[in-house]
Formats: C-alpha cells, structure tokens, sequence
C-alpha cells in the first residue's frame, strides 16, 4: 500500500483505441482520479508492453494498470518485474501464462466468433493486420453499444497485426502473479469465451471479478460504471484505504 493516490493507466485492446476509455475516464475524474490512455500501437506484444513500460516510467508515484482484451497480455508483460505497478483490472482481457498468446488462449475454450467477423489487409513491411468488418463491427465487438456510438468505434478501430496476436508472453512471472487484480467482464463477449475470462480471475486469484450478465466485449463503453468500480477498488486497495462496501 502507498500514502500517494495511483494514477490510473488504460490500455486499449485489439479494434479499439484510446477513446473506448472516455466513459471510464470521465467517471474516474469525478472520483478525483487521474488517468492516462495510452495508445497501444498494436504492432507486437513485446514492443506494445515495451511501450506501456515507457508510459509508466513517465508517471510520478504508483499505477493502477488497466487493460482491455489483448491489452490484458500488454500489462501481463508490462508490469513484470516493474515495482511502478501496485495493481492491475482486466477488462474482459485475457490473463496470460508464459507461453500463452492471445489466439491461444482465444480457442483455449469454445464460442468465439471472432474469426469469422475479421478482414486481412497486408502490410507493406511484411506480415498482414487484422480488422473487424465494418458491417459486423456492432454485433461482433458492441452488441451492447448503442449503433451511433458503435459505428464510431467500428470506424476508428486500430488494426492489430496478426504477429501481436500470435506473439506468447515471455515474462517468466506475468504481473498478475504477484500483484493484486481485479476482473469485468460480460457473459455475452463474442471475442473472447466468457469461459476463457472467467479461468483468466480464477487463474489470478482475483480479488474482485464482476461477470454482467448481458454485457458484450465492449464493456468499457457499454458498462463504464462496472469497470469504474473495479478500478476504484484497485485505487483503493494501494491507497491504503477502505474500499467501498
């Protein structure tokens, strides 16, 4: 526990950006948190966490770390052997073993439709990414989402390269086995089995999972007040103080 308040760091997952945090964000400002959405490049897992890593670096004082799907395997590496980081909330994001990646553990249990919903683009430097289709953007990622709201995220996802998804965590001890972590996610995630998250909280022995019935894998967007509460819990716990009955 520290006497200083955490800053709060979110890190987007795979077709989203650092706007899907804005809810989240704004509720935490009125809670007199401060946050930052780092811009996850999405190009590999070793380089996105090496980026995270500088992010943390430039914060003065404790971070809580958040992340969302895949971010969920960039603050698994991140927070690795980094004292910066007191506790950690993954938002219907994969909580990773060494060796895991995000498309092993994706078909670790059934029910993702994911590969079905994406469109392959090569990338001149090699190598391809990977992109939900527009037209089963609100459906696959953000069924819970109003449509304006999802045809904004659908036209400003950032693609992810196939390699990122690929890439296997190669932390010896992820952050998540020793440091507290709290878990949100929903039931109705089409990108990830509701299964794989929930052995992701038993995995970590979380201290707080939250499983809302109905909720897509946008629950940043759709569900911020969840995903507040778990942050805040986190906040709290490394603040020293009483968290909320």
């Amino acid at each position: 526990m520290s006497d200083q308040k955490p800053t709060v760091v979110l890190v987007h997952g795979a077709f989203a950006e650092s706007a899907s945090w804005n809810g989240v964000i704004e509720r935490l400002y009125a809670e007199g948190v401060t946050s930052v959405a780092a811009a996850n490049p999405l190009r590999s897992l070793a380089g996105d966490a090496a980026y995270v890593r500088d992010v943390i670096a430039s914060i003065d004082g404790p971070v809580v770390l958040v992340g969302h799907s895949y971010g969920g395997l960039v603050i698994s590496e991140a927070s690795a052997d980094n004292d910066r980081v007191a506790a950690l909330v993954y938002v219907s994001a994969f909580v990773p073993r060494p060796g895991d990646s995000a498309f092993s553990l994706s078909a670790s249990e059934p029910g993702s439709t994911l590969g079905d919903a994406l469109e392959v683009h090569p990338i001149s430097t090699g190598g391809v990414e990977l992109v939900i289709r527009r037209s089963v953007f609100r459906d696959q990622f953000a069924a819970d989402v109003p449509v304006q709201v999802a045809g904004l995220m659908g036209a400003t996802q950032r693609p992810v390269t196939e390699a990122a998804l690929k890439d296997a965590v190669q932390a010896d001890a992820p952050g998540w086995t020793d440091r507290p972590s709290w878990h949100v996610f929903g039931t109705e995630d089409r990108n990830i089995p509701a299964a794989v998250l929930r052995a992701g909280a038993e995995r970590a022995s979380s201290l707080g999972t939250n499983e809302i019935a109905g909720a897509s894998h946008a629950v940043s967007v759709s569900q911020p007040e969840a995903v507040v509460a778990a942050i805040l819990d986190a906040v709290a716990h490394v603040s020293g103080e009483r968290a909320a009955a």
